[in-house]
């Protein structure tokens, strides 16, 4: 299936900065609201439903031998017809 990125913002911040993007995002999800994304005069709305799919990824990118990048993503995704897509196994974060 093709990708279509419909917004993307990428720059370097501090954890505190981070750390209130995405408490804006965990109050939106909350409330049941949906969540803007802007940088300028670009934005985009979404609106999750009610049980998205979450989803944590923890990469290393680079060779195979010497020091890489490290990354954490985390996900949200629905199907935009609002069916349901399966989760498996339990999440712990701490």
């Amino acid at each position: 299936m093709p990708e279509e990125v419909i917004f993307e913002s990428e720059s370097r911040r501090s954890r505190e900065e981070i750390a209130a993007y995405l408490r804006t995002v965990a109050d939106s999800l909350d409330d049941g609201s949906a969540i803007t994304l802007r940088r300028g005069e670009e934005s985009t709305t979404l609106d999750p439903p009610a049980r998205p799919t979450f989803e944590v990824k923890a990469e290393r990118e680079g060779p195979a031998e010497g020091p890489g990048e490290l990354s954490v993503e985390f996900e949200l995704e629905w199907n935009e017809d609002g069916g349901e897509e399966s989760a498996d196994g339990e999440l712990e974060i701490e």
